[in-house]
């Protein structure tokens, strides 16, 4: 098999392991760089190499509209598009969908909306998304899904995630349908003759999501219809982050945390501030992503081990230490905080770079030590003690 997951070491429900792909392994609990529209804001591959990044994150929503995904088909897939030689996962544009409030409409089939480029009328459905995302050549890709608030009553959270569901069930037939068609073609006899090996495309795997608000029976129900339903390689979290107290999403994470197969990878989508990945990791999370370390960064804002910095504040003008102490990062090793706050405050380019870097390194190595948490079966103490000093200095103190 192309893909399969092995867990090394654990805590409680936190877990080490290793994510097998066709494009190499990824050592979970691993923070995926969202790179949107083919690439990651800011950063060169080359960069998300050097830092360890091991993953990373695409968009069909956002690719089908620019430059299309029968463009990227036509020059390689995205890996070769990119110039990304590791894993990629796309996220189907769900989110990115329902986020078009007032130019979208909703049914069964799927939903209809209006690009937010140039207002052209789209239709997405499960079927269509598939093709789209199997065009983009993803290792991993992401069903369909409805998303609604994170603070939406029983009914209407209750009714997105059985039509979830359903759409998962449509995207694993298109799925299907077009992986055999990939592997070769149909003979009057209606018996399937293979394609030459070297013509069959990389195979990719398709997550569902698991949805149901902050209502914990409704997460159980949609775990346990998405487990019967078939035999998926891992499982999306979905509808978190989105509107809802940090309380409720722990809490949601300790109801899937039980109700999902141990043996298979968990990634919680979307979500990406250090805390929370901690709590994630001690939930049974697997696979993280955010767009919040280069949207902060480009917003002049840095995290740290003690909380986050806002490089703009003008007490940083004369500052001559790295943006934090004891990190690796090129940024870090190599420019100041007065630098990096003069090139912010003249609008360099290379001032919204260094800080993007900086936060995308910051996150892949958190989870690089949770690892290593995990493997010397110190994790419960470095965890309580991470988020205690995270905790104990407020953000707009930090310094």
């Amino acid at each position: 098999m192309s893909f399969s997951f092995t867990i090394h070491a654990t805590a409680g429900a936190a877990r080490a392991g290793v994510f097998v792909t066709p494009h190499g392994p990824v050592s979970t609990p691993a923070f995926m760089a969202v790179g949107t529209l083919a690439t990651v804001k800011a950063l060169d591959p080359l960069d998300l190499e050097a830092m360890g990044a091991q993953m990373i994150l695409a968009n069909a929503y956002h690719l089908h509209l620019r430059p299309g995904d029968e463009v990227v088909r036509e020059l390689g897939g995205l890996h070769r598009f990119m110039g990304w030689n590791g894993p990629i996962l796309t996220d189907s544009g769900g989110f990115q969908v329902f986020s078009l409030e007032g130019l979208r409409t909703v049914t069964e089939d799927g939903v209809e909306f209006r690009s937010h480029i140039d207002g052209s009328r789209r239709h997405f459905t499960p079927e269509s998304v598939i093709r789209i995302e199997g065009n983009l050549g993803a290792d991993v890709i992401m069903q369909f899904d409805h998303v609604v608030p994170g603070q939406s009553d029983e009914g209407v959270a209750r009714e997105a995630m059985e039509r979830s569901v359903r759409w998962a069930g449509r995207c694993l037939e298109e799925f299907e349908r077009l992986r055999d068609e990939a592997r070769g073609t149909r003979d009057e006899t209606n018996e399937l003759v293979p394609r030459p090996s070297s013509l069959v495309p990389h195979e990719q795997t398709l997550f569902p999501i698991v949805q149901g608000g902050i209502h914990a029976e409704l997460r159980r129900e949609s775990v346990r219809a998405l487990v019967d339903m078939h035999d998926w390689a891992g499982y999306g979290v979905g509808g978190l982050s989105v509107g809802e107290a940090k309380a409720d999403m722990y809490g949601m994470l300790d109801v899937v945390d039980v109700a999902l197969p141990a043996d298979r990878p968990r990634y919680l989508m979307g979500v990406g501030f250090p805390e929370d990945l901690i709590e994630g990791v001690r939930r049974g999370v697997d696979l993280f992503d955010c767009v919040a370390p280069t949207r902060m960064g480009r917003n002049g804002t840095a995290f740290t081990d003690e909380g986050r910095i806002n490089i703009k504040r003008a007490d940083f003008r004369n500052d001559p230490r790295p943006i934090m102490e004891a990190c690796g990062c090129s940024a870090c090793r190599r420019f100041s905080r007065a630098y990096v706050r003069h090139l912010y405050v003249c609008d360099e380019i290379l001032g919204l770079r260094l800080l993007s870097l900086h936060n995308v390194h910051f996150l892949v190595s958190l989870m690089r030590d949770a690892r290593a948490a995990l493997a010397a079966g110190t994790f419960d103490a470095w965890s309580r003690d991470w988020l205690a000093r995270h905790h104990s200095k407020p953000e707009a103190q930090a310094r």
